[in-house]
């Protein structure tokens, strides 16, 4: 015993008699050792440039302050395992999970016990999950640079962060790339994810029955997909940029009561906005660009309001297949089209005739796609004259009665980067 005793003042530079704070030396042990002998409110303070060997658990209220220190989990479990109240962890490097746990070797794992905790200003390199915010209510995970691998088909990675029954938990500024979804949202309410970027991902968002929640101000840029809100409700969309995204910008399936506002979706590869069986959102204020489809809804996605949106140089601005006519405008303001040759005698801003983006070939042409070599024939040009000078012979679709003159371009959100 007196032995251990020795050991451990040796190590353990306390910098009071009461020992709230603890230097850690870097010998090998001595953060285990640290850990030990804490109590509920120390501070660790680990060494600069010091390597320490994981994997550690956390089970009292403490704050360890890293300094650039890095903990090596040494490719076995979870490097770190917050299982307590009122942790912070900042300024860490942390490397070195596990592959298994059914996928969930993380970084660092805050369990249920972990309320409240603070993740701050660390750097989680090439673990298989960067952070499982796992049962933990109210944490708050900001300003991490989280770098995920890619020794695995992209579906095999683990996620940057994962965010699993966790009411209240907030996600912001954090910088990721690479593994699979940016962020993977299962089964969790009134969340935030705010001011991230994602990069070199499947989805950047990734978003399955988590309700009142807000996801703003993020940029994806060059990922699979932006922001996929899937069976969830009443999430607010709002000051995003999805840049070079292969597939879509923004995808809502069976999301309801949802508002999608100020957001940019720029040069996607595919689609700007898919909306698949996706009833009572609003979409305002937004700038669709330069995608193959504008915006394609489809499976009985009704009573969504649209209107206030800038549809600029994409190939097809909408594909909707129908028989009735959807209005794309509310109280006298309709959106912004730039395929809309229109006039604007009394200057009030407003075209002075509707716009409709499809027409009956349009229709032919998605459900029969061989008939695109009779796109220039004769009969063709006819029919599509022939609807444009008499609207009475279109099959029903989208239709703006108000479209704007000029478009309203949302602002981009400034990323600053991380040191």
């Amino acid at each position: 015993m007196l032995h251990r005793f020795f050991l451990i003042t040796t190590l353990l530079l306390p910098s009071s008699l009461a020992a709230e704070e603890i230097v850690v030396g870097g010998q090998a042990g001595a953060l285990i050792d640290a850990l030990e002998i804490a109590q509920a409110g120390d501070t660790l303070r680990l060494s600069q440039g010091a390597v320490y060997e994981g994997a550690i658990e956390i089970g009292i209220p403490l704050t360890v302050i890293g300094n650039g220190a890095t903990i090596d989990g040494q490719e076995s479990g979870s490097v770190i395992t917050v299982a307590a109240p009122d942790v912070t962890l900042t300024g860490l490097t942390v490397i070195g999970s596990g592959s298994g746990n059914d996928g969930l070797d993380a970084g660092i794992t805050l369990t249920k016990k972990a309320r409240g905790a603070l993740i701050e200003n660390n750097h989680v390199l090439g673990n298989l999950v960067g952070i499982d915010i796992h049962g933990a209510h109210d944490a708050l995970v900001t300003h991490n640079t989280i770098v995920g691998r890619l020794d695995q088909r992209m579906n095999d990675r683990g996620n940057g962060i994962y965010v699993w029954n966790a009411p209240g938990s907030r996600v912001i500024g954090n910088d990721i790339r690479y593994g699979r979804d940016g962020v993977f949202v299962n089964t969790s309410r009134n969340n935030e994810f705010i001011g991230n970027r994602f990069r070199d991902l499947r989805f950047a968002v990734h978003y399955m029955y988590a309700n009142d929640s807000v996801v703003a101000n993020n940029i994806s840029a060059g990922n699979h997909l932006g922001y996929a809100i899937m069976y969830s409700d009443r999430v607010r969309i709002e000051g995003n940029i999805s840049l070079n995204d292969r597939d879509h910008g923004i995808m809502m399936n069976y999301t309801n009561k949802g508002e999608v506002v100020n957001n940019t979706i720029r040069n996607g590869g595919d689609k700007c906005v898919f909306i698949y069986n996706a009833h009572r959102n609003t979409f305002q204020g937004n700038l669709f660009e330069g995608c193959r489809i504008g915006i394609h809804f489809t499976a009985g996605s009704e009573h969504n309001e649209i209107f206030g949106n800038a549809f600029v140089a994409n190939r097809t601005q909408v594909k909707y297949v129908g028989s009735t006519w959807v209005e794309w405008s509310r109280d006298g303001l309709g959106n912004y089209w730039s395929d809309h040759a229109a006039f604007d005698l009394d200057s009030d801003g407003i075209a002075d005739s509707a716009y409709r983006p499809n027409d009956v070939m349009d229709q032919v042409l998605w459900s029969q796609p061989a008939a695109k070599s009779l796109l220039g024939s004769p009969a063709v040009q006819l029919i599509r004259w022939s609807q444009s000078a008499f609207p009475a012979l279109l099959p029903g679709g989208v239709i703006d009665s108000a479209p704007l003159m000029a478009p309203r371009i949302p602002e981009i959100p400034q990323w600053e980067e991380i040191e």
